[in-house]
């Protein structure tokens, strides 16, 4: 899609668009209303910018993010985009696997939400590493955390799909 096929959307169409980037509906309503956007940049800058998000925004939209080190299932975009984000991810690699398998659970014990990071462009090390640090997090060092990654996720998806 487009950046002008983007533009010249009705709403729905373009927040069914939208919706996959982040399942946010104020995010979503405020990149969606801005239109229409004259350059790729400003459709970035609005997603960048648009208001920060509460916590219960960001727990609804983590449910559709599958773990790290998981395939996310399914034939949506959603998941279509979780599985090539993840790719630097090798789900053969057993010993990466385990560490993915015992960071997840220790995370989702502390924090009680899936472990969220942005993995397009990581590696498994990265992501490994990222996870073991953010473990010694508060929790609301990590809800910050979890909001900008969610964001950096968001943003990479708007920029993906207006560029192609």
């Amino acid at each position: 899609m487009t950046l002008e096929s983007f533009n010249r959307m009705d709403r729905d169409q373009a927040v069914d668009v939208a919706r996959p980037w982040v399942d946010i509906d104020r995010w979503i309503d405020a990149v969606v209303d801005a239109r229409p956007y004259r350059s790729l940049a400003e459709a970035v800058e609005v997603a960048r910018t648009a208001p920060q998000w509460t916590e219960a925004e960001i727990d609804g939209a983590l449910a559709h993010h599958p773990r790290i080190g998981e395939r996310a299932a399914g034939v949506g975009a959603e998941a279509s985009l979780s599985r090539a984000e993840q790719a630097g991810v090798d789900p053969t690699d057993r010993a990466v696997a385990d560490a993915l398998l015992a960071g997840n659970r220790a995370y989702e014990e502390k924090f009680g939400r899936v472990f969220l990071i942005r993995a397009a462009g990581r590696s498994a090390p990265e992501i490994l590493a990222a996870l073991t640090t953010r473990l010694d997090n508060t929790a609301d060092q990590e809800i910050a955390v979890v909001a900008q990654q969610l964001r950096e996720i968001a943003v990479l998806r708007l920029e993906g799909a207006l560029q192609s």
